[in-house]
């Protein structure tokens, strides 16, 4: 046979390969990031005085508020003398002081005393990430300066109820998970939905932002008419009605190192007028379900997938689409000396 040895196996010049198209660059990939804005912590762990550390694009940060209160900071968390880490330390005023020698730092990152009363020497300072505290999240930007903004819900925060969950550390990159908004077919593949209308023709983007209208038909006949948008590379944005009645979702991923991300989820709803808690907690449970169960659908492959875009359909044109978004999506890590 042409192309086969004595033993029927394809001889070297006719060996199978895979076809693959261009990479996608994972987060951390050269030391860069996506540059978007990512959850650090909880409102609701950030009380007045206190500190909070996590870990973030391969290194460590620190949010903390001032004693009085007022406005969360993120900072990197490592003191610029010895390396100590600042999530152990204290807040005295408005100051973040290290448990170790007990530098002070201001909320812009400087240092403003040492504890044995050397002077302070030139530049000594945390890199300030921009911060920005909504929906319940501590966010901080990854450069100098943000190039867009947190987005906003529609209703005023105090008119909503909001449930908030925070999951333990996954090994995928933030992209993976968003990519499955722009990966159209797995809707009814694997959640079996039933997809009203194609929104193939409706998609829309910005240099930040790529999204679409989404109406869809569960198995147990509940309607969901929402828009769906992925904002940066990390950010999963839902706002729409379940069976006429409002509410939100978004998801919002951290890259902690290469290849490990934490993911942030909050869910909404308005209250809506003589409304009794309970019934505004029956409809949040029932939402609840819905979003968690589409991510426990997707969590098998997402935890064990290696994620390299290959032969592609046409049905695969929207998730290329996002694809192509991510490869160009400006990459930084300015923080990068301070974080480690």
């Amino acid at each position: 046979m042409t192309g086969l040895d004595r033993s029927g196996i394809p001889s070297a010049e006719e060996s199978p390969h895979r076809e693959l198209g261009p990479p996608v660059p994972g987060e951390g990939e050269d030391g860069l990031y996506s540059q978007s804005w990512f959850p650090v912590c909880l409102s609701d762990e950030l009380t007045a005085g206190s500190v909070v550390g996590a870990d973030f694009l391969g290194g460590r940060v620190v949010a903390f508020r001032a004693a009085g209160g007022g406005e969360a900071r993120v900072l990197s968390a490592y003191c610029v003398h010895l390396g100590a880490d600042l999530s152990v330390g204290e807040v005295v005023g408005d100051r973040l002081r290290c448990r170790f020698h007990r530098w002070e730092y201001d909320g812009t990152g400087m240092c403003a005393v040492t504890g044995i009363g050397d002077p302070v020497p030139p530049g000594a300072r945390l890199f300030r990430f921009p911060a920005r505290e909504r929906h319940g999240i501590v966010w901080a930007f990854n450069g100098e300066r943000p190039t867009f903004d947190v987005p906003d819900l529609p209703y005023p925060q105090d008119e909503l109820v909001f449930r908030h969950s925070v999951l333990d550390e996954a090994p995928f990159d933030p992209w993976l998970v968003t990519a499955q908004t722009l990966d159209l077919q797995h809707f009814g593949l694997q959640h079996e939905f039933t997809m009203e209308e194609d929104p193939k023709d409706a998609v829309s983007a910005t240099d930040h932002s790529m999204g679409y209208p989404l109406r869809v038909s569960e198995p147990d006949g509940s309607r969901l008419d929402l828009r769906v948008d992925i904002h940066g590379t990390n950010i999963f944005w839902q706002t729409g009605t379940l069976d006429g009645r409002w509410f939100f979702w978004i998801t919002a991923l951290r890259p902690v190192r290469p290849g490990a991300s934490r993911p942030v989820f909050v869910l909404g709803a308005r209250r809506e007028d003589g409304e009794e808690p309970p019934a505004t907690e029956a409809f949040l449970d029932r939402a609840m379900e819905l979003m968690m169960g589409m991510f426990a659908d997707d969590a098998p492959v997402l935890t064990t997938i290696r994620f390299r875009p290959g032969m592609l359909t046409r049905s695969d044109d929207t998730l290329a689409r996002f694809l192509e978004y991510v490869r160009r999506y400006p990459r930084a890590n300015p923080a990068r000396d301070f974080l480690t």
